[in-house]
């Protein structure tokens, strides 16, 4: 068997952000492998032999318009995967880039996108419980235009607090809202994320200091290890246990699945649903209990 030919890339037209670092790295390089013609974009210069490299800021829709016309007229595959951590004053950056962006990027190449082609993005497990705020997320993602959106923001400043996991949560919201959409399902273009657990990339110091009150890395490493590691003695995934993943499932391995958020997390947030419904199952005897002995 031709894996090659498995994966269905070989001269095919491949758009990804973040290619200089991390997960979207390691998928670059394997993309570059499988015979793609690949257009690599990433505030940061990159390194990697990709087709042509494009360097842009991509909170800034002037920087991303830039990049967008001189990408091709036909896109097989487009993987949206650059993303910053959240400190305390920058919001807004936060969800420009590690949203509104992508949704923007998207949006805007869906006439080149061909027949039975693939959008894909990374999230995080910390958009987990994005039900919770789906409404104003679909509020927020029916606006098209970059200036009323950041409006948006403006007037939500209570959902935007929470930076980083709003974000998050409204790229799930939009794979679940948006992959039966007209846009999407006249040419099959499927629409999947993946939700990495913690990993270790060049964001990682970053996440470490966001993540303690006090901005101190070692505290912050140790309580992201107690969220997301402790419970099963775990340890934290590599770029390419992400960005291998990121590619099969935006290939023609893939070909019939669309609309899905897939945890890449060794289980973890499935065992706290588990844990939720044993709760909750627990609690609905204790008061049957209760109301029978009244």
């Amino acid at each position: 068997m031709d894996l090659k030919k498995l994966f269905g890339y070989v001269g095919k037209n491949v758009v990804i952000t973040g290619s200089a670092s991390g997960m979207s790295k390691a998928a670059t390089e394997l993309l570059i492998e499988l015979g793609a013609n690949v257009y690599a974009i990433d505030k940061d210069p990159i390194s990697l032999n990709v087709t042509k490299a494009f360097q842009a800021d991509l909170s800034k829709k002037e920087d991303i318009d830039k990049v967008l016309k001189e990408l091709p007229d036909k896109i097989d595959a487009l993987f949206l995967c650059h993303g910053i951590a959240y400190f305390k004053g920058r919001e807004l950056l936060v969800q420009q880039v590690n949203f509104f962006s992508q949704k923007y990027i998207t949006e805007q190449l869906l006439d080149r996108m061909s027949e039975h082609s693939s959008v894909t993005f990374i999230s995080s497990v910390g958009g987990f419980g994005w039900q919770q705020v789906y409404d104003k997320a679909i509020e927020l993602i029916n606006i098209k235009d970059w200036d009323e959106a950041m409006t948006w923001y403006h007037n939500h400043p209570e959902l935007i607090q929470s930076a980083y996991v709003f974000s998050k949560q409204c790229l799930e919201s939009y794979v679940t809202y948006k992959c039966m959409s007209k846009e999407f399902i006249d040419k099959r273009i499927r629409l999947n994320a993946i939700n990495p657990g913690d990993t270790t990339t060049g964001l990682t110091e970053d996440f470490n200091k966001s993540t303690s009150p006090k901005g101190d890395v070692n505290e912050g490493a140790e309580m992201i290890s107690n969220i997301f590691l402790k419970s099963w003695n775990g340890y934290a995934a590599e770029p390419k246990d992400m960005g291998y993943p990121l590619v099969a499932i935006g290939s023609d391995i893939f070909s019939y699945m669309s609309g899905q958020l897939i945890y890449i997390d060794f289980g973890l947030t499935s065992s706290w649903t588990s844990g939720a419904l044993l709760s909750a199952e627990q609690k609905s005897i204790e008061e049957i209990s209760k109301n029978a002995n009244e």
